[in-house]
């Protein structure tokens, strides 16, 4: 196996398409413009480029030497996502959200940019045996658009052995990698609990069947789910984020709603929580003389890497980061990520890039606060020319 040559002489070039990026943020299947720049960056290495997939998805492929589209040999994918977040930016940078309200407040911006620097690197030196597929992914935020991407024939038209993708993370510092064999991040699902009961006017209590105090009850018992229900070694976690009942003071009203989220690390824990919070919700509101309708709101399945690939990602980390900065059982965390869909059809993992500065962690994610760091453009794009062309040279079982 050689190496592309430097990235070096692009640094530039790749760090003010990232803060340009930054300064332009589109949200889920908005990210046309975003799209149109990734499409000219890739065009200008004479690559073609496929639009389209998942509304404003960008895919291309670069083969290797004696490889061609009828003639792929082995494939793999690399993931990167564009969209960014319904956030007001409070970095002050120079390149600052130049759209009020919108901002990429978890670093899409430095992931699209990190895999264009992979993209010079493998159409430069071409000299691996297969094929890489570049996916530039359109509403991870939200939208699933690593679904939408797949249900509009992404892994049909681009089949895939396997499938990688990297997400910063500020709880390291840049410099450091993470993966772990089995889930890394929690499949995630909401919910509204409707409680049903019977309004009237505030001083007469007792003409009425309150929802709100049953909404309550409710949400206490709810916490024994995990507290009661989990295995303390799994993880699970329950919040309601809203409770929304009543106009003024002094009318009870006939109905109060409840919003949660749910995150798990196992099926089986997804499940256990599921009937759970029917069972809960409908019985206490029973037991009130009031009925309680549970509406589940699926959203995304556990980011769960296969062992193969996450043994190997983790072997590439080391060999780009050193054994000290690569944490090759990193534990998992209850945020979530819609690359799961990929994985739940494609061998594949998904690993931490740290994104803190000067050796500490950094500005959490979603944060108003929060930037990528400019230094993983470079390690990023490094780490995926190595990745893609070591797997070309790995055996096949």
């Amino acid at each position: 196996m050689t190496t592309a040559s430097d990235i070096t002489p692009y640094l530039g070039q790749l760090v003010s398409f990232r803060r340009d990026l930054h300064a332009n943020p589109e949200l889920k299947y908005e990210e046309h413009r975003t799209a149109d720049k990734v499409a000219a960056y890739l065009g200008a290495l004479g690559l073609t480029v496929h639009r389209g997939l998942g509304q404003t998805g960008v895919v291309t492929s670069i083969y290797g030497k004696g490889r061609s589209k009828e003639n792929p040999g082995r494939q793999v994918g690399i993931r990167a996502d564009m969209d960014a977040l319904p956030v007001v930016e409070a970095t002050g940078a120079p390149y600052a959200s130049c759209i009020p309200g919108k901002m990429h407040a978890c670093g899409h911006d430095g992931h699209t940019t990190m895999l264009l620097g992979a993209a010079t690197l493998l159409a430069q030196n071409p000299d691996f045996d297969g094929t890489v597929h570049l996916i530039f992914q359109p509403g991870e935020e939200g939208g699933a658009g690593a679904k939408a991407m797949m249900d509009d024939g992404l892994f049909t038209l681009f089949p895939c052995d396997a499938v990688f993708a990297l997400h910063n993370w500020p709880s390291l510092p840049q410099g450091q990698m993470a993966v772990r064999v089995g889930p890394i991040m929690a499949s995630t699902m909401r919910f509204e609990i409707r409680v049903k009961g019977k309004g009237g006017h505030a001083a007469m209590p007792h003409k009425t069947l309150d929802p709100i105090p049953v909404a309550c009850t409710i949400v206490g018992q709810l916490q024994t789910l995990v507290s009661r229900g989990v295995d303390p070694i799994d993880s699970a976690v329950l919040t309601i984020g809203k409770i929304d009942g009543g106009t003024v003071e002094n009318i009870i009203p006939d109905e109060c709603c409840i919003y949660g989220t749910v995150r798990t690390l196992s099926k089986e824990t997804q499940d256990y929580m599921t009937e759970g919070l029917k069972r809960i919700s409908q019985h206490v509101a029973e037991a009130h003389l009031c009925e309680a309708t549970y509406i589940h709101k699926p959203g995304y399945p556990n980011t769960t890497n296969s062992e193969r690939e996450a043994r190997f990602m983790g072997e590439v980390m080391q060999e780009m980061v050193g054994n000290a900065n690569a944490f090759p059982d990193i534990a998992p965390a209850m945020t979530a990520e819609d690359f799961g869909f990929m994985l739940e059809e494609i061998p594949g993992a998904y690993g931490w890039i740290g994104n803190g500065k000067g050796g500490q962690p950094g500005v959490g994610l979603h944060n108003p606060g929060y930037d990528f760091n400019d230094d993983n453009i470079e390690l990023g794009a490094r780490f995926w020319d190595r990745l893609a062309r070591r797997w070309f040279t790995q055996p096949r079982d």
